[in-house]
């Protein structure tokens, strides 16, 4: 939890700037450091957990954990809070550091895990309200989203490529892979895969209905080797062959 103006983190090889009550998480491994950008340094604000993974084996937590998705997110998508937010995660951490530094018994592990459970839901709830409250941020990045998949579909790519990766994609709009589908999880209800297919398959029909290309073609165009995973796809998304398809409009 950073509370200060006036120093910056270094994580891995970029720099994050941010403003008061902000929260990123790291996973095990991964880089950061503390640099201030004023003279005299001022006394840091904030709070900081840092977790040993063993310290979760044999809980429900170690496997949990997985579920969320910040622990991917680059420090750029950190979680902006309100006041009311930030003094309900710091109350959580004072009592975590108020069992830590109680006598310890058998319970000490489960009541922290506990503290620490809570502090994560809470903070996967703030995440999905950051993607609501952030509504025009949001939908500008899903406009650019749509803007580079309409013109990765119109071009030859598709054919020579297939799908766009959700690495790639994620690379095209300088945000990291978790963050992008959850944000499209918030928005539409889907995946990425779900919403790469749903283009794909109106693509399909605009060929299928306004040309007279051979259903082979067609799923070469859309960047399929074999014609049976096509018509698989496109059965299983439409209810329909795409002959059948074709058909219906005569």
């Amino acid at each position: 939890m950073k509370k200060m103006q006036h120093v910056k983190f270094r994580y891995g090889q970029q720099m994050g700037d941010y403003d008061d009550g902000v929260l990123f998480f790291m996973s095990p491994g991964q880089l950061f450091g503390v640099e201030s950008v004023e003279h005299p340094v001022k006394k840091p604000e904030g709070w900081m957990i840092l977790i040993h993974p063993d310290f979760l084996w044999n809980t429900a937590l170690a496997k949990n954990i997985r579920q969320y998705g910040f622990f991917s997110y680059s420090v750029n998508e950190a979680l902006y809070l309100s006041e009311k937010e930030e003094s309900m995660l710091t109350a959580i951490v004072t009592q975590i550091e108020q069992e830590y530094n109680t006598a310890i018994d058998r319970f000490s592990q489960s009541v922290i895990i506990a503290q620490l459970e809570l502090l994560l839901t809470y903070s996967e709830r703030f995440y999905q309200r950051q993607f609501i409250t952030r509504k025009k941020s949001s939908h500008e990045l899903l406009t650019r989203l749509e803007d580079h998949l309409d013109r990765y579909f119109k071009s030859d790519a598709l054919a020579k490529q297939g799908l766009p990766s959700v690495t790639h994609i994620a690379e095209i709009l300088n945000i990291s892979p978790g963050y992008l589908s959850s944000l499209l999880k918030t928005l539409t209800g889907q995946n990425m895969q779900q919403h790469l297919h749903h283009k794909l398959i109106e693509l399909a029909k605009e060929k299928l209905s306004t040309t007279n290309l051979s259903i082979s073609e067609i799923a070469y165009e859309l960047g399929f080797e074999h014609l049976q995973s096509f018509s698989k796809l496109f059965k299983t998304k439409t209810n329909l062959s795409p002959l059948e398809f074709r058909h219906s409009f005569n």
